[in-house]
């Protein structure tokens, strides 16, 4: 019986898709969970999923976990060295004998022109999948719509939105929605190596802030804010440096039109539309 390694088995996106996985057929037997901490992982155990500790940078935990295991869902982590972390992770899959490996990068015009130099982890370890001989499922996520209080700013409504990200349009999607359409490429065949760029309707932060002034009845400003001043702005009010760092380089890449991807994969993979941007904000601001 052939068994599928999912790793940040406890992270949202990881534990959406073995939740998806499940709805779909699949058994819990055929699933392992890659979990840091086992207290986070009971819910999974309660399902009958095994799971097995271990970490991106524990390369004789990554050994273990991937014996017996002929598929791997490499959710993207988020530490500094992450790209390093990922090739472990494929390492420690080649020397196990994994044959296909499936990733969650991010999907972006030109990584090149990004003033976020996380970026190009994704695409350095897509590469690295492919020199190592798998089979592989590139799952090129856009920004999560779940995500968008921590651009917006969770008082968007009543405060407006302050952002330096120009004109710019982000196809965003729900996390839940790329977790189904994740699941779907797991427990089915047909999707070897191909490349899916998962993407929503093209929204700017001034369509989100028209929408949030819809739903509430109230203006919702959108100020395009400088992108000198907006570091400091940031630091005054008790942003740390990290998130300054993550709210500047995306605003920037968002400005330049580099998330502005037009793709029905996402569609095609769930075999619906997504969950519309207006349903999602509906929900995160409770209007």
């Amino acid at each position: 019986m052939s068994k599928i390694l999912i790793t940040g088995a406890t992270g949202h996106l990881g534990k959406g898709s073995i939740e998806f996985l499940l709805n779909k057929g699949i058994k819990a037997s055929q699933i392992v969970a890659l979990a840091r901490d086992i207290n986070k992982a009971t819910s999974l155990i309660r399902k009958g999923v095994e799971v097995r500790i271990g970490s991106f940078d524990d390369v004789a935990s990554l050994e273990n976990a991937t014996q017996g295991i002929e598929k791997v869902l490499l959710v993207s982590g988020l530490d500094q060295n992450r790209l390093q972390q990922h090739k472990n992770v494929v390492d420690a899959s080649k020397k196990s004998g994994v044959k296909h490996i499936a990733y969650t990068g991010v999907s972006l015009k030109d990584v090149n022109t990004s003033t976020n130099p996380t970026m190009a982890d994704h695409f350095q370890t897509e590469a690295y999948i492919k020199e190592n001989g798998f089979t592989y499922t590139f799952l090129r996520n856009s920004l999560y719509s779940d995500a968008i209080p921590m651009f917006a700013g969770e008082n968007a409504v009543e405060a407006g939105i302050f952002l330096p990200a120009g004109n710019g349009k982000v196809p965003f999607v729900l996390r839940n929605d790329l977790a189904e359409a994740t699941a779907a490429v797991l427990s089915q065949s047909g999707h070897e190596n191909k490349t899916y760029n998962l993407t929503g309707d093209l929204h700017s932060f001034a369509d989100i802030a028209g929408i949030l002034s819809e739903l509430s009845g109230k203006t919702v400003s959108y100020i395009d804010a400088d992108a000198k001043i907006f570091p400091e702005v940031l630091k005054q009010a008790g942003v740390p440096e990290i998130g300054i760092f993550v709210l500047s380089s995306f605003s920037a890449d968002i400005k330049q039109g580099l998330f502005e991807v037009n793709s029905t994969d996402l569609e095609l993979l769930l075999g619906r539309k997504p969950v519309s941007l207006k349903d999602t904000l509906r929900k995160i601001y409770n209007l």
